[in-house]
């Protein structure tokens, strides 16, 4: 009985150990995605505009959304959300934080397929909502789909001036697309898991309160490579 207590106890400590190292093996791929999306987005001929991307505070990346069987329209997908640093977003850009993306108006762009999203946050009022809290695209923060091509001289009047710009590819196809009506939230459980312990965006993104994990170091540094400053002001 001894020895069968002490094998469940040595079976329990091991599983206990092991958990979290599963659960952020997930978050890691996760990112891992995020920087394989942004990577080949970025090298799209007539893709996201460069002098764009430039100007943008934060960068939300949603890996293979998919469509879900849960109401009309319904979907669902997981991705990260990073920012450039300092309270007026001009340092390098900083640590990713894990985001979600929902929304019913998904659903009918996907058309059953899985596809990637790519959101840009044009301005601070945008990010600092988005850092806060659940933001409902085209409520708490205005949103358009986004220009394509080397620069921004085909921009519209509305992408212009929202807050949000967001993209899709699926099939090979890369577009800009509207996202109203969806929400994009901090993934508060993916968080914890991966920087062991309760963490808000904000506390990761702005306030600098944990170190960036390995896994979370490719994404910052592709962002960093292709648009080093801040050239909105």
């Amino acid at each position: 009985m001894t020895m069968f207590r002490s094998v469940a106890l040595t079976s329990l400590c091991l599983m206990t150990a092991i958990g979290p190292v599963l659960g952020q093996k997930d978050e890691e791929k996760r990112l891992a995605q995020c920087t394989e999306v942004m990577g080949e987005i970025l090298n799209i001929p007539e893709g996201i505009p460069h002098d764009l991307l430039n100007k943008a505070e934060c960068v939300a990346v949603m890996p293979s959304v998919k469509k879900i069987a849960i109401g009309l329209g319904g979907s669902y997908g997981k991705g990260a959300l990073i920012c450039r640093t300092k309270d007026d977003f001009t340092g390098p850009w900083g640590t990713p934080a894990m985001y979600r993306l929902e929304g019913g108006s998904i659903g009918f762009q996907l058309g059953g397929t899985a596809t990637d999203f790519v959101l840009l946050v044009m301005n601070p009022k945008g990010a600092s909502s988005l850092i806060s809290s659940k933001v409902k695209l085209g409520a708490d923060a205005s949103a358009a789909a986004g220009p394509k091509g080397r620069t921004t001289s085909a921009a519209t009047d509305a992408a212009m001036t929202a807050e949000i710009l967001s993209y899709s590819r699926s099939k090979g196809l890369f577009a800009g697309v509207s996202l109203e009506g969806s929400t994009l939230r901090e993934d508060s459980g993916a968080n914890e898991k991966l920087f062991a312990q309760k963490v808000s965006a904000r506390e990761i993104v702005l306030e600098g309160k944990v170190s960036t994990p390995p896994s979370a170091k490719p994404l910052a540094e592709l962002l960093q490579a292709e648009s080093p400053k801040n050239l909105s002001n």
